[in-house]
């Protein structure tokens, strides 16, 4: 551990102490007009001081100038000789503000974007931070590096960290915010991190979406001025969009396997502002954190303010390269259980909805039973007595059996999927009540509600509020006896179907603007206790579909619900749009009946089997409704994935076509020692025949080694080298074509190094 702190450094603190020290006693107390009161703290220069975060390829660069500003000077490419921006000058014209600040602040000469907005206790606003340290340790793959700030009038300080993963190329930012003052303070902006790039053009692909059409994919090459993605949503934070994105760098077109790309996703599941700030010289900055909105946060003397995680990486090697460092972390750091591969099921949802007996379930986990699947999740419905849970207008909130519908009990049901091999999983929504239940009606202080308002209803259904403990311990409540049911519980489907609106807390009173921060920290901490108690029991992160997907709630979940749309071609850009950020193994993907539930379409049970396979693989359908043909190659199906699933769960991913260029879709999932992979590829648009093959150069493989093609689930391949070896290299440069020109054409081809 080094510690930097040089003697010009002591004595600007000194200075800093001793100008405080005379002011008059009520100084920071004079109103306004009386402004000049105020002694003026002289700054001395200091010598710069250069901070290096450093992954395997990558590294930023961090520099101090001669007054203790830090600058953001570079993140990138790893340099040989980074000691050489101690000598590097801006030369930004003095009217148009600092140069690229590290944790940019209102106050001083900042006239942009501020990462940090501060109201004191007298009413001002400004704040300027100066470095006066910094420590770095290495834990394994891990090297933390943490730099204090301090404003040089106040007692405010600021950690900045970043957590530097070093074989995947991710650095993790976030903020720790010290009132080390007497008096209150309140954050008005307090952003995770800030990123600073220098290029010509600048490429933004992020998303944006609704629900059961989550996760589009939406491009545009950013102007000078503002742009901004945010939610203001509360919960659901990620329906509409996704704090998520990748930026390339000085080009007008999107790249998955050459050019600079930066990857960005804020670990948080509230309300998020993603702001893109290009100035007149092309300088960008990226500011990424929560949503000021509505939420000025008071901070009491000697409290500390630690913000969300904002991650970060950076690729050479185009789009692809960004996600797969991000998958990379995932898996081993990011997602609760990352490493382990998640069981095929069957959900009862779309075969049973809420009309259900024993014996339906128990019939259903015959059938999931006899087609190789390995759990069977019983969805909503099972619960409540007083207003039974027989559809979705009552019931909510009131956790306890339904025995009129369910007479032999959970754990008889779970006993029963033991019995056939299978893992058991249950619903819970814990997070909400509708207004006809007897917890709506013993406990109305515990809803989210303006007083003397209409309490707005989303699904029949209002939001308890977390902020409150009562809340967050019934809640944990919920989790903690629905697995007392029985002891066969191995997974439990986790809810959350509605956003806020009205927003107000009995809990809070007069502090309203906690309520957005304070609601997220308290799922956290439900999750926490969750994870505690259950560290072994699969969590499924669910929010009417896709609406709660981020690495915030991840941390405590193993996998989520990209879409509660489950028709196979819609899914084609729900799932690559989710492949942008988060790895495969965490997408449940269901193959489930036709017509389709949500929009009406037939597909053919192939194609929503090879839609699925490049996910998590479930069913969520009624298994004695499918024909002895589609039985069979379900079953057919079902095994093969079973073969090549490892790959989808740890492999490298690479994304061959998008279905947003073409007719085509096609991906593939690459052992991390080249030895195996599996592509998918799909036809999403009708082809005159005469277009014939398809040629689709195939990535990630050992250019010099063979590898057995074969195609799955099929007697007659669509491939004429199916069954034969082939080199890598000739695999990866045209070699590869596959027949595929009628819409919902798709094929999965397992590769095997000889």
């Amino acid at each position: 551990m080094k510690y930097h702190l040089n003697m010009k450094r002591i004595t600007l603190i000194l200075a800093s102490l001793l100008a405080l020290a005379i002011q008059p006693a009520d100084a920071r107390k004079q109103p306004k007009t009386q402004s000049k009161a105020h002694s003026v703290v002289a700054v001395p220069a200091i010598e710069k001081t250069l901070v290096t975060v450093e992954t395997d390829h990558s590294q930023l660069v961090l520099v101090t100038d001669r007054k203790g500003t830090l600058y953001n000077y570079h993140y990138g490419a790893k340099l040989s000789a980074p000691e050489d921006f101690l000598r590097y000058e801006t030369r930004i014209n003095a009217g148009y503000g600092t140069g690229p600040m590290a944790y940019p602040t209102q106050g001083g000469a900042y006239v942009n974007e501020p990462a940090l907005a501060v109201k004191y206790a007298d009413s001002y606003r400004n704040t300027e931070l100066r470095y006066l340290s910094h420590t770095q340790r290495a834990k394994g793959n891990v090297v933390t590096t943490e730099i204090l700030l301090k404003d040089y009038v106040t007692e405010l300080e600021v950690r900045l960290f970043y957590d530097a993963y070093q074989k995947e190329d991710v650095i993790l930012a976030h903020a720790e915010i010290v009132n080390g003052g007497k008096q209150p303070v309140t954050l008005v902006n307090y952003a995770s991190s800030a990123m600073v790039f220098d290029a010509e053009k600048y490429l933004l692909t992020h998303m944006y979406g609704d629900w059961a059409a989550e996760m589009q994919v939406d491009r545009e090459l950013l102007t000078h001025d503002m742009k901004v993605i945010e939610t203001k949503r509360g919960t659901q934070a990620t329906q509409w969009n996704n704090p998520s994105f990748l930026l390339s760098l000085n080009t007008e077109s999107f790249s998955e396997t050459e050019g600079e790309v930066i990857a960005g996703s804020l670990a948080w599941s509230g309300n998020f502002r993603l702001s893109f700030e290009q100035d007149v010289t092309h300088r960008l900055t990226v500011l990424a954190g929560i949503n000021p909105f509505s939420s000025d946060y008071p901070l009491a003397a000697g409290e500390t303010f630690t913000t969300p995680e904002m991650i970060w990486t950076w690729s050479c090697r185009g789009a692809g390269q960004a996600s797969r460092n991000l998958h990379a972390w995932a898996r081993n750091y990011g997602v609760y259980g990352g490493d382990k591969v998640n069981p095929t099921l069957l959900n009862s949802w779309e075969g049973a909805y809420f009309s259900f007996t024993t014996k339906t379930l128990t019939d259903m986990i015959d059938d999931a039973a006899a087609m190789g699947l390995e759990m069977f999740v019983l969805d909503d419905g099972w619960f409540a007595t007083k207003y039974p849970r027989d559809n979705d207008k009552q019931g909510l909130g009131d956790w306890e059996l339904n025995t009129s519908k369910l007479p032999e009990g959970i754990d008889y049901v779970a006993s029963y999927a033991h019995s056939k091999g299978l893992k058991f999983g249950i619903w819970i929504e814990p997070e909400m009540a509708n207004p006809r239940s007897r917890l709506a009606e013993e406990h109305p202080d515990w809803i989210v509600r303006a007083p003397g308002r209409e309490i707005v209803q989303r699904r029949n259904q209002w939001l308890l509020d977390l902020t409150n403990p009562a809340v967050q311990d019934f809640v944990y409540g919920v989790f903690d006896n629905t697995m007392q049911l029985s002891g066969k519980i191995d997974y439990i489907k986790w809810d959350c179907n509605r956003h806020v609106m009205n927003v107000g807390s009995d809990f809070l009173g007069a502090e309203q603007s906690r309520f957005y921060v304070d609601y997220v920290q308290g799922l956290y901490k439900v999750m926490r206790r969750v994870r505690e108690k259950y560290p072994d029991t699969i969590v499924q992160c669910c929010s009417s579909g896709g609406s709660r997907v981020d690495y915030g709630s991840l941390k405590y979940f193993n996998e989520y619900w990209a879409s509660d749309d489950t028709d196979a071609m819609e899914r084609v850009r729900i799932q690559y749009g989710t492949s942008l950020y988060y790895p495969a193994g965490t997408i449940g993907s269901h193959v489930s009946d036709v017509p389709n539930h949500q929009t009406k379409n037939v597909t053919p049970l192939k194609f929503r089997f090879d839609i699925a396979c490049s996910g998590r693989l479930g069913m969520e359908l009624q298994p004695k409704n499918l024909s002895a043909e589609e039985r069979a190659l379900a079953d057919r199906c079902i095994r093969s994935y079973k073969q090549y699933r490892d790959l989808v769960f740890g492999g490298d991913l690479y994304r061959l076509l998008s279905p947003y260029e073409g007719n085509y879709y096609a991906l593939m999932y690459v052992a991390p020692d080249k030895s195996r992979a599996v592509v998918f590829t799909y036809c999403t648009n009708y082809l005159n025949r005469a277009i014939g093959a398809k040629r689709i150069n195939l990535q990630g493989l050992d250019p010099d080694r063979r590898y057995k093609v074969t195609e799955l689930n099929v007697d007659k391949s669509c491939y004429s080298g199916s069954g034969q070896a082939f080199s890598g290299g000739f695999l990866m440069n045209g070699g590869f074509n596959p027949v595929l020109f009628k819409t919902f054409d798709s094929a999965v081809f397992l590769l095997e190094g000889e």
